[in-house]
């Protein structure tokens, strides 16, 4: 996948998670939890896009992995949010793929990084 792509996919992502945040019902589970959310999936984003701009391979690399940290969280909490059953799990399942996608490459883009 090209750069402009991924800086593409990780913002429509991040804009996905926000909108998910602002339509979550009106509890304490939900407040936590959606800022957890809110925070690491927005994050993968801002990270991806400081990591197209790193001059060292090092530098890249440790913020990849900082991205794919994001990435991994954000979907713990998207599984919260669907097996706690504070969203209905039917509109999560395609953040959910998404995020699995976005983890799965963001594992490919940093094990070549650090080889």
């Amino acid at each position: 996948m090209q750069r402009q792509q991924m800086l593409e996919r990780t913002k429509k992502f991040a804009l996905r998670i926000i909108r998910l945040a602002s339509k979550l019902p009106k509890s304490d589970v939900a407040r936590v939890v959606g800022g957890q959310v809110l925070r690491s999936g927005t994050s993968i984003s801002a990270n991806y896009r400081e990591a197209s701009r790193c001059a060292t391979r090092k530098h890249f690399a440790s913020t990849m992995t900082i991205a794919l940290k994001e990435a991994d969280e954000t979907l713990y909490w998207l599984e919260l949010l669907a097996e706690s059953e504070t969203v209905k799990p039917a509109p999560l399942t395609e953040l959910l793929v998404e995020c699995n996608e976005l983890v799965a490459i963001l594992t490919a883009s940093v094990r070549t990084a650090k080889q």
